[in-house]
């Protein structure tokens, strides 16, 4: 699933496009994404859009008209073409611009989201938006954020605490194992238990991790292309995320995986030290 850098790297690619043009057509079939798909997008058709912005993994396309929230969902793609480029397989939303050119939306699960909201209306309080917690690339995550949030996670541990979008919104489940190795924190911590060093240590290197990804165009494990149709290439720079079995790049111990929430954690056992209560 696309995570905040690949969000944030699509965004950057698409926003050159559709800020300041005129939507000509919106195109949408008959399948249903996430949630079916609202009628109310035809009337963006003659609208102008003022702003493309990202909040935590969702897209928003202000117009004049009312706006767009995107979710890519696992394997959506936002991506631009010519108004007359042949349609694909599993285009399912599109929007055409004067210019010429088209924004598709490309999603062959369709677990993504492309919802409508009216005019006056702030995107922002929308339902699937007003509960996000801190953008971690903002001063508002910082340490002593982190650790009084922590503080109120009573037994449950700090991987799945990062990436819980009440608590900092966009560090998935590759940017968490990350962190964690980096921050020498065990995954298996109970987040409780973390000091505010170790939060202010936690926050620098999710920062600068995330920065550092974002400058590769992202992560690509499967299926992740971005506005431009090219792969992420921070995957040449993972440090233990899928790497189980291999040594650990720090110590030379083997890295191993477990499963959190339905999720697979990659750490080494041997430098990645365990907070407990």
């Amino acid at each position: 699933m696309p995570e905040l850098p690949e969000v944030e790297v699509t965004m950057r690619g698409v926003r050159p496009f559709l800020e300041k043009q005129r939507i000509k057509s919106v195109y949408f079939d008959e399948y249903k994404l996430r949630e079916p798909f609202d009628p109310r997008l035809k009337t963006l058709e003659g609208a102008t859009i003022d702003e493309v912005s990202r909040r935590g993994k969702y897209i928003i396309v202000h117009s004049t008209q009312g706006s767009i929230i995107v979710h890519l969902g696992m394997t959506g793609n936002f991506k631009v073409c010519n108004a007359d480029a042949p349609a694909q397989k599993h285009d399912h939303f599109a929007l055409t611009l004067e210019s010429g050119k088209m924004v598709r939306m490309n999603d062959s699960r369709r677990f993504g989201l492309v919802r409508y909201v009216q005019p006056g209306d702030d995107p922002l309080m929308d339902k699937h938006l007003r509960d996000l917690g801190p953008e971690p690339l903002t001063p508002a995550f910082n340490g002593t954020y982190l650790h009084q949030r922590l503080q109120r996670i009573k037994r449950g541990e700090i991987k799945p605490a990062l990436m819980n979008s009440k608590v900092v919104v966009g560090v998935g489940n590759i940017y968490a194992s990350e962190s964690l190795f980096s921050a020498k924190i065990h995954p298996q911590s109970i987040a409780c238990a973390l000091s505010l060093a170790q939060c202010e240590e936690l926050c620098a290197v999710i920062k600068a991790t995330l920065k550092r990804s974002i400058a590769e165009g992202g992560t690509t494990i499967r299926d992740f292309e971005g506005a431009d149709g090219k792969p992420g290439y921070f995957v040449q720079e993972l440090q233990v995320y899928g790497k189980d079995g291999q040594p650990c790049p720090r110590c030379g111990h083997t890295i191993e995986k477990i499963v959190q929430g339905q999720r697979s954690t990659y750490f080494c056992p041997h430098c990645q030290q365990r907070a407990t209560c």
